[in-house]
Parts: C-alpha cells; structure tokens; sequence
C-alpha cells in the first residue's frame, strides 16, 4: 500500500492543493448514533482494534498514534515498519486508566464492544467527559444490533461501510488525498477478484465459515449470512450456508453437517484462547470425528484457510475475497 502513499504524494507535489480539499474545522460528523466534533486534527490518537489501527497506519498516521491495543494478529505486512514505532497497550482490552495514562486527543475503536454504551474498555461518556473524542468503526453498528453476545446484523454488510471509515478518518486527520487513494486501491483488488471467478459456477458452492468453538467438539462459531464472510460469498457469486442474521451464531456439527456445505473456510489465528483457534486443530477434529468427516467438504478436504480478521469488517476483507477466490480456482470448484 505505500504505492498509494507515493501517488497521493506525487499527485498533491504536481497539483500544488489536495485534490480532495482541506478539511474544514470545525468539523462535525455523524458517529454510531452520536455527534463528534473536531476544532482540528487530532494529534495523539489511540486505535483500539487491529482494523482500526491498520487504517490509520495506512494513511501515513503512524505519528498520531500515542498507541494501539486489541491485536488479532500480525500487523499487515506492509504497515510493518511504521507500526514498529507505535506502543502497544495491550494485544486484548485495556483499561480505561491505560488508555487515558496515553493522553490521548481521540480513540478510534473497531468495535461497540470495546468503546459503546456498554464498552468494556470505555464508555464514549467517560472518554468525552475528559475531552477525549471517540469514533466507533461504521461497519459495527450501522445496520447491526450489537445488544448480543456478537451482534446480529438487519442486512448485509457491505465494504461501503469500511470505505466510509477510511474517508471519514482521512477527513478528521485532513489526509483526504490519501483516504481517497487507499479506497480506490481496495475497490480496485475487490474487483479484479471478483472478475476471476466471473463464470457464474460458484452459484453451486456453499460456503461455511468456522471462526472458532469454546469447546472443539462443541458448537461452531460460524459466520452468518449479513457479516463480512456474507459480503465475500455474495461478491463471489456462492451461497452462505448459514442462514442466521446473527454475526457469528453458535450452530451444532449435527446442524451443519445436515446443511452439507461444499467448502469450508478455517479462521486463522495467532490468538489460542480456545483449542479450535488453532486451523491444524480444526481440520484434524473435523477428519477424525466420526460425525463431521462425513461433510462432502471434508471428505474432499475442500478447505481454504482464512484470517480470522478477514472475516471480520475490516480492510481485510480484500484480502478474504482473494483468498476465497484463489481457494475456489484451486479446488477446481469455478472457471
């Protein structure tokens, strides 16, 4: 991504003025239910939320960051080097007394969970009491109901929202040149996959998507039908074969094994809170267990491996409509 850095800075060097404009402060934006306002760009930003974190380190904002915290796993390759000079609180929630101790101008938070009405970090009160900004990412409560344990979704999740948080973060920061060529460079990777799965067999691949269980041989955690995991079985052209609202339901291996899916797609992870959180762990169980080997998918040993981030609302999400994709071709399963 520092090919879009370059021509953002190559096009404002040619131009001489931002071609999207400087922002104007004060400005006022409409977040997650609630007013923010900003009398100028932020200057010690803390990112809790790994997407959250990768899109401002995207952007060239790695200066603004006093620090980061909830990690899912290793930062994007590319975003290595300027990540390396940014403390990170925690890999998992913080407290509010570590964040605040960063004195921090605002958190940007990927999920309600974190920084909400009921955020376990924080609530968005508490932060601005003390003058401290809050900005929750678009893609976890617009159209969601975030009440349970997951949150459940009232329609399909759309990168629409990922590409709002990038503009909207570019316009706080006043780096729009940069959020406008970021986006451009994602929707530019969505479509060229999109494109390479264009036959139209995938309408006969169902796709099932295993985040992880509290117990192996337990409930599965697998992705609904409205989360990111939907949005990249949409745009691919297949079928989700989950049909639940809910962002990640906890389904029977007897549940899914009835639902038969033609592939099934293992989250990845550098997290081992749970033993499914490990992919060998997963496709082991699901080979062995007398059951679930009976899957066409596992007995084809139709698995495509998948970070776990990418399943989530995020930047990533690219990422896992390339990887399904390739995943797809490789399995023979589309042209």
């Amino acid at each position: 991504m520092a090919s879009f850095l370059a021509a953002a800075t190559l096009a404002l060097g040619a131009s001489g003025a931002l071609a999207a404009g400087k922002t104007q402060y004060p400005l006022t934006l409409e977040n997650c239910g609630r007013q923010i306002t900003f009398d100028k760009a932020p200057e010690k930003a803390v990112s809790i939320g790994q997407n959250s974190s990768e899109i401002l380190l995207s952007l060239g904002l790695a200066d603004r960051l006093a620090a980061t915290a909830v990690w899912v796993g290793p930062v994007l390759e590319n975003l290595k080097a300027a990540n390396a000079g940014v403390p990170r609180i925690s890999n998992n929630q913080p407290s509010f007394e570590a964040v605040v101790k960063t004195d921090p101008d605002l958190v940007a938070a990927q999920f309600v969970f974190d920084v909400g009405p009921n955020g376990v970090v924080g609530k968005r009160e508490q932060f601005e009491e003390l003058g401290i900004a809050t900005y929750i990412s678009p893609g976890d409560c617009i159209a969601k109901d975030n009440s349970m344990r997951d949150g459940a979704r009232t329609k399909l999740f759309s990168m629409d929202l990922i590409y709002q948080e990038i503009a909207e973060l570019a316009q706080i920061f006043d780096v729009q040149e940069r959020g406008e060529a970021f986006i451009a460079e994602l929707k530019q990777r969505e479509a060229k996959a999109v494109a390479s799965v264009a036959g139209g067999k995938a309408k006969d691949v169902s796709l099932l998507y295993w985040f992880s269980s509290s117990q192996l041989n337990g409930d599965a955690w697998v992705a609904g039908k409205f989360g990111a995991p939907g949005y990249i079985t949409q745009v691919l052209g297949a079928r989700n074969a989950v049909e639940s609202g809910e962002e990640w339901p906890a389904v029977s291996w007897e549940s899914i094994v009835g639902r038969n899916p033609t592939v099934i797609v293992v989250g990845t992870m550098d997290r081992r809170k749970f033993p499914a959180d490990d992919p060998k762990v997963k496709i082991d169980f699901m080979e062995k267990d007398p059951v679930v080997s009976q899957i066409d998918a596992v007995k084809k040993k139709r698995f495509i491996e998948l970070s776990a981030q990418a399943m989530n609302p995020t930047i990533r999400t690219i990422d896992g409509i390339e990887t399904v994709a390739a995943g797809l071709k490789r399995l023979q399963l589309v042209d």
